[in-house]
């Protein structure tokens, strides 16, 4: 009877058991329907569970009760879990995405070429800066040899898809830089201020850039400094131009540059014969100071400070009779300071604030007449970036741009004066989002919100990239955006009160980058409003100033790049088509602009000897005819200029582990290339305008310098510089 009893109490266990046992079952699929085969699914904290078959379906039992989550784990793919409540039979269907390895998604690449940054839209090295001939260890130069670009030989500056000078602004760790150029006489192309040598990262977006920057209708060159140097050493230049000294010392957790420079073109210009009646040759004085400090194991403090000074006169002769000149004394003095803190919070996060001050002051003065320009401004700037989701980045920050300037005429023989000046504070937010819709498909969007305090205006400027991986190594990009700029400061200062000028952009990209090539081709649209116009006859009037111009600019860009077909040896080939009018400043009509040509084409070659240590380089550049006005004639720049053409060379010698020679030539052929004509502004007796051919002071320009390293590492040298 004891034994009947005990073996029913057993099998009314094991039934109870049994019958608690809970079902569950269903099917694991991507984003796209396909079955995920092998896939883990698991209720949290248990053992209970199974693996998805050749269909994607699966099944379990359990002896939970309750609510439970039940998981999905699946190599590549986002980690997946949902509660349930416990029923007899449950049927759980699973939908997981792929997770982003944002180190080989899909990147923005419309309308961005990048260069130390280590991303797949990299298409220049660092070392291409300085290393280019023609480029003259200028970054303008170098970033001249891309497509989108417009050859403009006497001016020096970045001149983007149909967009002046003034339209590209420059940014050092993410601060504006204002007056980034040398002062310098007219037909004679200036350098940037800052040495390509003190940057470890440089983007140069032709259109399209992120909502992070504003202030720039048609491009942003961004320049990312060099962390802490892990190296104590000394550095001396000798050059046909100057010399320089720079000493560099290295802590476990700081480092501190100094660096000094002087040029003077007085050696040069005696050799080398110019077309400018030189009174004195163009001297200058530069110092800077850069500081790393690291905080914690995350943190970097950065401080960077340059001041310079520069002072030439020469003697300007009238067109008509040009034995009648006026000296003409010019007199710079810049100074720009940044300071710039990032550190991480917590493991997702980083933030970046920094501080940026500029002071620049032209003094020009004349046998009866002295100018005197004076522009300042500084930049206030707060970002923080961050994941909210494994497929979700942010970006957003705040800013502050304050900038002023000023312009003080005086005439000798009566005593006139007149001051034309601002005064342009402007607040900015913005804010960007990165969202990877797979490791094929990025969207970003976002936008800037902006007030300037002259025109006491808001700005809205929303802006759009979409990217699209078609293979393992290709992708298509479209990009699209509004963007704001304050007129320039010959403008601004007569009429305050100028409206912001806007570009939008449309911009639609194909590249192909595989094992040392790349391919790139784009094509674009802008579209210009509020472009600022004024009556040239009434100069002087803030009433003949207004926002009434327009224009637009259309083309394609093609960049190939191959450092693999030749042994030792790297090319280039960039082409740009460009179709612009506009009618702005003191345009009549609308017009191509005189700087614009519509084809432009440059050929880079680099070869390495290794036998003799040497690298040549060679750039060939190609521009179509531009326009010019001639007063003689009733159309208005409807003249056009001969064909540009240049072929510079240059050649890097390692003398031994710490001496280089490096030598380069521009305009090898000695073409004497017009840039277009200047007038005089009243007729002769004939009743005609002299005109005069735009031309470089000289043909040719030649470089020849010595760079040397001392250093405890014998193996240390400039050649990364050069």
């Amino acid at each position: 009877m004891k034994k009947l009893v005990l073996l029913t109490g057993i099998l009314n266990l094991l039934f109870s058991q049994l019958h608690a046992q809970q079902l569950i079952k269903g099917r694991v699929t991507d984003t796209q329907g396909a079955p995920l085969i092998g896939a883990n699914i698991f209720i949290k904290n248990t053992y209970d569970g199974s693996s998805t078959d050749a269909e994607g379906k699966y099944q379990f039992t359990t002896t939970a009760t309750g609510t439970v989550e039940v998981m999905v784990s699946f190599i590549g793919y986002q980690e997946t879990h949902r509660q349930i409540t416990l029923k007899p039979n449950n049927t759980v269907d699973f939908v997981v995405r792929e997770s982003i390895n944002k180190m080989e998604a899909v990147v923005i690449s419309a309308g961005s070429f990048e260069a130390g940054t280590g991303t797949k839209s990299e298409v220049l090295k660092p070392l291409d800066i300085v290393t280019t001939a023609g480029a003259t260890a200028d970054i303008a130069g170098a970033l001249n040899s891309l497509p989108g670009t417009q050859t403009v030989g006497e001016e020096g500056r970045l001149f983007v898809r149909g967009g002046d000078g003034n339209e590209t602004k420059t940014f050092i760790d993410g601060l504006q830089v204002l007056k980034p150029y040398g002062t310098t006489v007219p037909n004679t192309p200036t350098r940037g201020r800052f040495s390509p040598f003190m940057f470890s990262g440089t983007s140069f977006s032709t259109g399209g850039y992120s909502a992070e920057y504003g202030q720039a209708l048609s491009s942003a060159l961004i320049l990312n400094t060099k962390e802490k140097p892990t190296q104590t050493r000394t550095d001396v230049s000798l050059m046909t131009v100057g010399t320089e000294l720079s000493h560099t010392h290295s802590w476990a957790n700081s480092s501190l540059a100094v660096q000094g420079a002087y040029y003077n073109l007085t050696p040069y210009y005696s050799l080398v014969k110019q077309l400018n009646d030189w009174n004195k040759e163009p001297e200058s004085l530069q110092a800077s100071l850069a500081a790393r400090q690291q905080t914690g194991n995350s943190g970097m403090l950065k401080v960077y400070g340059q001041v310079s000074t520069n002072r030439f006169s020469f003697y300007q002769h009238s067109l008509i009779n040009p034995a009648n000149k006026t000296l003409i004394s010019v007199n710079n003095k810049y100074a720009y300071g940044n300071t710039s803190f990032k550190n991480t919070l917590g493991n997702s996060w980083t933030y970046k604030t920094g501080i940026a001050y500029t002071y620049n002051t032209d003094t020009y003065q004349l046998t009866a007449e002295n100018v005197e320009e004076k522009t300042s401004g500084m930049h206030i700037k707060a970002v923080a970036s961050g994941d909210l989701t494994n497929n979700i980045a942010l970006t957003t920050g705040a800013e502050l741009l304050y900038t002023e300037s000023q312009q003080h005429y005086s005439r000798l023989a009566d005593g006139f004066t007149n001051t034309f000046s601002y005064q342009n504070p402007l607040w900015a937010a913005f804010a960007e989002t990165d969202i990877y819709l797979s490791s094929q498909f990025l969207a970003r969007v976002g936008g800037r919100l902006a007030y300037t305090a002259g025109s006491q205006q808001w700005y809205t400027a929303p802006r759009v990239s979409l990217a699209y991986k078609t293979g393992e190594n290709a992708q298509i990009a479209l990009a699209a955006g509004r963007f704001w700029q304050a007129p320039a400061d010959d403008l601004y200062r007569v009429n305050n009160t100028l409206h912001h000028e806007q570009a939008d952009h449309l911009i639609l990209n194909y590249q192909l980058v595989s094992s040392k090539r790349t391919f790139r081709i784009e094509g674009y649209v802008k579209k210009y409003r509020n472009l600022v116009t004024f009556n040239p006859a009434d100069v002087y009037n803030p009433a003949a100033y207004t926002n009434s111009g327009q224009g637009y600019a259309r083309g394609i860009d093609v960049f190939w790049r191959d450092n693999k077909s030749i042994k030792n040896a790297d090319y280039w080939v960039s082409y740009s088509f460009l179709d612009t009018k506009r009618i702005y400043r003191d345009f009549p009509v609308t017009a191509t602009p005189t700087y614009a040509s519509a084809h432009n084409l440059s050929v880079v070659y680099k070869q390495w000897v290794p036998s003799i240590k040497t690298q040549f380089s060679s750039t060939f550049t190609l521009a179509s005819p531009r326009p010019y006005n001639n007063p003689n004639t009733t159309a208005f720049n409807a003249e056009q200029t001969p064909a540009y053409i240049d072929l510079s060379l240059s050649i890097s010698y390692l003398a031994t582990q710490s001496i280089i020679v490096y030598g380069s030539v521009t305009n090898v052929l000695g073409r004497n290339n017009i840039f277009g004509y200047t007038y005089s502004q009243t007729p002769n007796n004939q009743g005609v305008y002299v005109g005069q051919a735009n031309t470089l002071p000289a043909p040719r320009f030649f470089f020849l310098g010595v760079f040397i390293t001392f250093s405890k590492e014998s193996t240390l040298n400039q050649l990364k510089s050069l």
